[in-house]
């Protein structure tokens, strides 16, 4: 598997919509966190219907028992945080946490929980977070599904890996991701109060040895009831890696064809869901002197952008405008 380009792709997904133009904690869609694949705990989505705890990849592998998954599941944790101070985010408890900022030594601020108001100076990070299970193999799946748990605080949550032998050297695996966080007696008022118990932009990629993937978007007829039979939620697995690879599979909440790639010509990460990578590059350029200050005062990843931008060499810069793929040649006969 060609990790470091579909670790890419993943990564691309996993800050899909995480911060969007103008990058600043003062914009109005910057106050709260739009993320994809984002699993609530249990008793917050039993509250909230259109909110889940859950996420189920299946796919098809061809190979014999011997065949070896490694799975690993990345997602966010979004922790609140204070513009332009350095605090971190301290839980107490299930039901309760205080925000401590270093240049006011032992003082606890106000909980915007408590309150029901959420001061304007509060801005939201998010922390990588990845679990890998490995050395899962397809015969020992079958018998018996592995669970994994895993914890990051207050988090809680699982990993179950099964699979399902269809006919010889055909299986079903499956991965199911829950979140099983008690959040005890909190009463969320607005939901992003519940990010912090949450997984945020969940993704799983898969990776199998001495087997191969089946393309679930264009499997072979032989494959292609067994492919409609897989039951997948909140996620849409597609092969990943090189073009014709089939040991590697992305599952994320975004839909994705077989075989994505981030354009060659893209400099980095914006961040900006169904970004215009030469558009957000002017417009990032065209800030004022104070936007640009609070865009350095946003975390590490504006200020990157910002630094990326205002170094990008002209020759990258004219790049952004636009490639043309995928043309052959033409077939029709012109009199």
């Amino acid at each position: 598997m060609n990790l470091a380009l579909v670790e890419r792709i993943a990564n691309a997904v996993l800050y899909e919509g995480y911060m969007l133009y103008p990058y600043r904690p003062s914009a109005r869609k910057n106050q709260r966190r739009f993320n994809f694949g984002v699993l609530v705990p249990p008793a917050y989505s039993a509250r909230e219907s259109n909110e889940t705890s859950g996420m189920r990849t299946e796919c098809l592998v061809l190979g014999s028992g011997d065949a070896a998954l490694d799975v690993r599941v990345k997602f966010l944790q979004v922790e609140a945080t204070l513009w332009g101070r350095t605090p971190v985010l301290r839980p107490t408890s299930t039901s309760a946490w205080g925000l401590h900022d270093s240049a006011c030594e032992g003082r606890v601020l106000e909980d915007p929980r408590r309150t029901g108001v959420l001061p304007h100076e509060e801005w939201r990070e998010a922390v990588e977070r990845e679990v890998r299970v490995a050395d899962c193999r397809l015969g020992s799946l079958a018998a018996e599904p592995r669970r994994e748990a895993f914890n990051f605080p207050p988090l809680a949550a699982e990993v179950e890996i099964g699979a399902v032998e269809l006919e010889p050297s055909v299986y079903r695996a499956s991965v199911q991701i829950s979140n099983l966080t008690n959040i005890g007696d909190l009463q969320p008022q607005i939901r992003d109060e519940i990010l912090p118990y949450s997984l945020a932009s969940t993704h799983t990629i898969l990776a199998v040895t001495d087997g191969e993937f089946v393309s679930l978007i264009d499997p072979p007829d032989h494959f292609r009831a067994a492919a409609a039979q897989c039951r997948n939620i909140g996620a849409w697995p597609v092969l990943a890696g090189e073009p014709g690879a089939r040991d590697a599979m992305l599952s994320s909440p975004i839909i994705l064809y077989d075989y994505p790639q981030v354009a060659q010509e893209s400099p980095g990460d914006l961040f900006d869901g169904a970004e215009i990578d030469e558009i957000l590059t002017l417009r990032i350029l065209t800030m004022t002197d104070e936007e640009k200050r609070e865009m350095l005062q946003a975390g590490d990843r504006a200020r990157h952008i910002l630094e990326r931008t205002e170094s990008l060499p002209e020759e990258q810069f004219m790049k952004l405008h636009g490639a043309l793929r995928g043309l052959g040649p033409s077939t029709t006969e012109t009199s």
